[in-house]
């Protein structure tokens, strides 16, 4: 069921790269994910199911990042307070900056329903959050740890990584901290004592922002597909993953920063003008951290120096989605098997007949969901390939054989990523897998 893409008719030769058919078929403008019925059901389904808890993941980072920030027991850190839900998303709703989805601006209305309702039924937060009846944020912030622990290696053109070093971040961070534990001479005593103490926490506070800013885009678009495809657009891969591209760089130049609201004053820790944008300083790092990088699972790989079953560099990490042998683990981490219990209650109902048709039981759905899940990232993948690839290079139909060839070069150098032996990074790669529908 897998359709090929026939190699485009240029003046270049056939690739002799192990993954020729997917080089060709980028080079024909579409995606890693072949395109077949199947595959564009999956990952819009996907999409959706994502978009609602991610709608709640944006809103409760910002909140902490914001308004808990240094509190040394954020017990309540997760109970996202009425104004965040309320929080109008910049990208949706009449008065948007920029209209990404035609729907409201405040929080989603699944996402309530589910908040109040839960799986067992209406009851206070507190019992909510006690039975683990409620958003995983655990994800969210796993996400954002790995962002955090993979820092100084992303593209180098970002900005804001190496700003959170700098002295003025260090300053403004400072001001934030002192007016936070204002009253409060312990506290102040062991900033005084351990100034990086706090600032590393701040760091922390800085990446809280930045996700949050970025899945506030995220949510919207992924919103809007679900809704073109309903309405019978989006007739195959391509057209997903084009929307992506031009929402890439419909968005490129949304302001990252991070702000800190302590006793009604705003602390500008990362200013909005030191023109941080969401493509360079959020998208691209958060790609190469979640999906290709993160951490492996402790249990699955030895954590042991001379059992040299992890990387001895950093650099060479490769265990995220596009990575991951999805099976319910219930870590937050990959396999997101949180993020795939979240996304189980927010399944559009043609996906959930696709499940019930191919899954061994109720109890497979998760795993079959974790798959799809991966095939949509891997299509996310591809809108940010090609995305770079306009930004960098030449066009797909540039007349010029030494521009094609550069192209060539690049889509190949690309998907090198999944045919390094070391580590077992071939074997890990799910590339080969996506490529056949039978993989459920």
């Amino acid at each position: 069921m897998t359709a090929t893409i026939q190699p485009p008719t240029t003046k270049l030769p056939p690739s002799t790269h192990e993954f020729a058919d997917i080089i060709h078929r980028l080079e024909a403008g579409g995606a890693m994910l072949p395109d077949t019925p199947e595959n564009i059901m999956q990952i819009i389904g996907l999409y959706k199911a994502y978009a609602v808890p991610m709608d709640f993941y944006w809103r409760d980072l910002l909140y902490i990042a914001e308004r808990v920030f240094l509190d040394p027991f954020p017990f309540f850190k997760y109970f996202i307070p009425q104004e965040y839900l309320n929080r109008h998303n910049h990208y949706a709703g009449d008065d948007a900056d920029l209209r990404i989805w035609r729907g409201q601006a405040t929080a989603h209305p699944e996402l309530l329903a589910f908040i109040e309702e839960g799986e067992t039924g209406k009851m206070p937060r507190l019992l909510h959050h006690w039975l683990h009846d409620r958003i995983n944020m655990e994800f969210a912030e796993e996400c954002m740890r790995a962002m955090l622990w993979h820092r100084g290696m992303y593209v180098p053109v970002n900005q804001f990584d190496p700003y959170l070093d700098s002295d003025e971040y260090k300053a403004n961070a400072d001001r934030a901290i002192k007016a936070y534990f204002q009253g409060n001479p312990t506290m102040l005593a062991l900033h005084k004592l351990f100034p990086d103490l706090f600032l590393e926490q701040c760091r922390q506070m800085s990446y809280y922002s930045n996700l949050g800013l970025f899945w506030e885009v995220m949510a919207p678009v992924f919103f809007e597909m679900s809704d073109i495809y309903d309405e019978g657009g989006f007739k195959g891969v391509p057209d997903a993953m084009n929307f992506l591209v031009n929402g890439i760089f419909a968005i490129a130049g949304r302001p990252i920063y991070h702000h800190v609201y302590i006793r009604g004053e705003c602390y500008e820790i990362i200013p909005k003008s030191k023109g941080f944008t969401w493509l360079y300083e959020a998208a691209l790092p958060y790609v190469e951290a979640v999906f290709y990088r993160t951490s492996p699972f402790r249990g699955t790989k030895s954590y042991n120096a001379q059992a040299k079953q992890i990387p001895d560099n950093q650099k060479d990490f490769h265990y995220g989605i596009l990575y991951a042998d999805v099976f319910p683990v219930g870590t937050a981490g990959i396999p997101p098997t949180l993020l795939m219990q979240d996304m189980l209650h927010f399944l559009p109902p043609y996906l959930v007949e696709y499940y019930h048709k191919h899954c061994r039981g109720e109890e497979d759905m998760l795993i079959q969901l974790g798959i799809s899940f991966q095939r949509s990232m891997y299509c996310v993948t591809s809108a940010v390939i090609q995305a770079l690839r306009t930004a960098l290079l030449y066009p797909l139909d540039d007349p010029n054989p030494k521009h094609l060839q550069a192209n060539r070069d690049f889509f190949e150098a690309q998907l090198n990523r999944f045919t390094r032996p070391e580590y077992g990074i071939r074997d890990a790669a799910r590339l080969r897998y996506i490529q056949s529908q039978d993989y459920r």
